[in-house]
């Protein structure tokens, strides 16, 4: 074998190391990190997203995230208790089904402000916010963090109802008007019904009259299409 074939053999396997090596890092690139608030845990919603396969990035939860769920989890408040035991088994379903994509990060120890610390997070590790709260989904986008907002993506997916339509939905609270119930239609969006507030805890059909789509979500406003108890 000469020294012409030599040298041939010699860049030919550097070239394959080389192709295999930009692939490889390509895909580590291409694999961005999702840092996850409590919000976004308790929520739910983005575990059902990971399901259709459309998030091919890792799911990093804060340490201090779990603390802070665990903590409201042993608290005495039964509607934050439910909602943090909820968040956590959202979290602990990420990592079972999702164990090569799913990060712990352990770097911030002692979180001064959690709100702070996840934005310096998301820069740290050049990776987006996911939250639904509407108050650090600002300050995030300000600080150039770029979030995912599943009511964001909720809102562009929703159906629009239009004037007169008739949507079935439970009367779960008195409006800020009065004699007005709300209401929430499968979608999670608001509707605010007139002449429902003695009707609390019924399921009531209503007619759409109309819709608003603001930033923090979508209020549609009904009337009953029957007063009576069901």
């Amino acid at each position: 074998m000469n020294i012409t074939v030599i040298i041939l053999l010699i860049a030919n396997s550097c070239g394959l190391a080389w192709l295999i090596y930009a692939q490889l890092a390509g895909r580590e690139r291409q694999q961005k990190d999702i840092v996850l608030d409590s919000c976004a845990l308790i929520d739910g919603r983005i575990a059902e997203i990971a399901k259709t396969g459309f998030l091919t990035d890792r799911f990093v939860v804060p340490n201090f995230i779990l603390r802070e769920l665990q903590m409201l989890a042993d608290g005495s408040d039964t509607h934050k208790r439910a909602r943090a035991r909820h968040g956590l088994e959202v979290a602990e379903y990420l990592k079972a089904t999702y164990p090569t994509k799913f990060v712990l990060d352990k770097s911030i120890t002692k979180p001064d402000k959690t709100d702070e610390q996840l934005i310096l997070l998301a820069k740290k590790r050049h990776a987006r916010l996911c939250t639904t709260d509407y108050n650090l989904n600002k300050v995030a986008v300000v600080e150039g963090v770029v979030v995912l907002n599943v009511n964001e993506l909720a809102q562009t997916m929703r159906p629009s109802f239009l004037p007169g339509e008739e949507q079935e939905l439970r009367i779960l609270q008195k409006g800020e008007g009065r004699d007005q119930g709300v209401g929430y239609l499968e979608d999670g969006s608001m509707v605010v019904v007139d002449a429902a507030a003695e009707l609390i805890g019924t399921k009531q059909v209503v007619i759409i009259e109309r819709s608003l789509q603001t930033v923090a979500g979508k209020m549609s406003f009904a009337h009953l299409k029957q007063a009576k108890r069901r």
